[in-house]
This record gives C-alpha cells, structure tokens and sequence, in this order.
C-alpha cells in the first residue's frame, strides 16, 4: 500500500466502526421509541429525535465509509459491488445490509406518502441490516480478529441482545402513530 492510500485508509476503517456504533445505537433508540421509554422528566419525542439523528450521523460515516472504500483501490471495491451483492463474500453481505439500510431510509423520507402498515414493514429491515453490517465488519479487511475490533463487536452484539429481549418482553406497547 502506498502512503498516499493510508489516510484513505484509515479513514475507510475508522467511519466502519463508528458506523456501526453509530447504527447499533440508532437501532436501540428506535426500540426504545417503540416501547415508549424516555429519559426521565422529558417527552417521547427526545429519544425519537436522539433516534433519527444518530441514524442520520450513521448514514453520514456509512456513506463516507463506502465512498473511501471505492476510492482505494486496494479495497477492491466498484460501484456495482456498492448498489448489488455481486462481490466477494463479506462485501456482498455489506452490501446486501446497505441495500436494506437505503430501502430504510428512502421510505423513511416519504413516510408521510407510503401507508403506515407499509413503512412499518420496510422498517423492519433495519432487523436484518444490523446482522449484515455487524458480520461484514467482522469478515472483512485487515482488522478482523484484532482485539480491539473484537471489543468494539462484543459492545454491540450485547447492546443490541439486550435491546431485542426488552422488546420482545415488552410485548406489542406501540401505538398506529409511535415512530420505531
């Protein structure tokens, strides 16, 4: 790799990782909106926006993270394998999660033109794009297998095992208008 691709980069890894700290915390925002929490002393509408706003960020650092992949060209990564999972294993799988992630958030900017039984059910893609971008952050690139990849990967896995047992166990509490 020359030195003129480094900062490309480390750039390319670091808004992965923060990416995905990002998406896990936007995803256990969003089932905190659908069960009704709030910090203490405030309306819903703080952890709906806290929830938006950490899921714009991800998309932001997402979107950093596969233009940089594009432009090294140690990377190995074109613009078909970007939009279809036409590449090797792990990019296909990120890719397959940034599709689902992209169908989220298109529906999500017109939400008010789609039905609310339809959204919601697009919505629930982002249950099958977390385990997409968690498994390619950990199948793909130098960094798999490192420690500290690995703690950043634990932190999430338990956050969001968490997040999902406390919706199932919370049980259906989310009403026609609630954002997830």
């Amino acid at each position: 790799m020359s030195t003129n691709a480094l900062p490309v980069w480390y750039l390319m890894r670091a808004t992965g990782v923060v990416s995905l700290l990002l998406l896990t915390l936007a995803f256990a925002l969003g089932i905190a909106t659908s069960n009704r929490w709030r910090p203490t002393g405030s309306r819903l509408y703080v952890t709906t926006t806290l929830h938006r706003n950490a899921a714009l960020l991800a998309v932001a650092f997402l979107a950093v993270h596969v233009v940089t992949a594009v432009i090294d060209v140690d990377a190995g990564v074109g613009l078909v394998s970007v939009i279809f999972p036409v590449g090797p294993g792990w990019l296909a799988v990120g890719t397959l999660g940034l599709d689902l992630l992209a169908a989220l958030v298109l529906t999500s900017l017109v939400r008010r033109h789609l039905g609310y039984r339809l959204w919601r059910a697009i919505h629930w893609a982002a249950y099958g794009a977390w385990p997409l971008a968690i498994a390619h952050g950990l199948g793909m690139g130098s960094d798999d297998g490192t420690w500290w990849l690995d703690a950043v990967a634990i932190a999430c896995i338990a956050t969001m095992a968490a997040v999902v047992t406390w919706r199932v166990l919370a049980g259906p509490t989310e009403t026609h208008g609630a954002r997830a």
